[in-house]
């Protein structure tokens, strides 16, 4: 049952990522349609790539909490 478990998390943290990335190029609606409509077009790359950065920053830091979370308690049970 905890196999079965774990690959279901596996599962559902695939999809999660999936979706993530698929709304990225979305970013800031107002921002993206004030930077395209004129000649900023190189201005209007930067800031969306400044946006993704800082959407990316905090998710990474909780994964990376979340797995020194987990391979501390592995470490513990064995």
């Amino acid at each position: 049952m905890k196999l079965h478990n774990n690959s279901y998390m596996k599962f559902l943290g695939f999809l999660l990522v999936f979706f993530m990335t698929a709304s990225m190029s979305a970013q800031c609606a107002m921002c993206r349609a004030a930077l395209t409509s004129g000649d900023n077009t190189t201005q209007a790359a930067a800031v969306n790539d400044g946006i993704v950065y800082l959407m990316v920053i905090p998710y990474l830091l909780v994964a990376i909490i979340g797995f020194l979370i987990y391979k501390m308690k592995k470490n513990k049970a064995s």
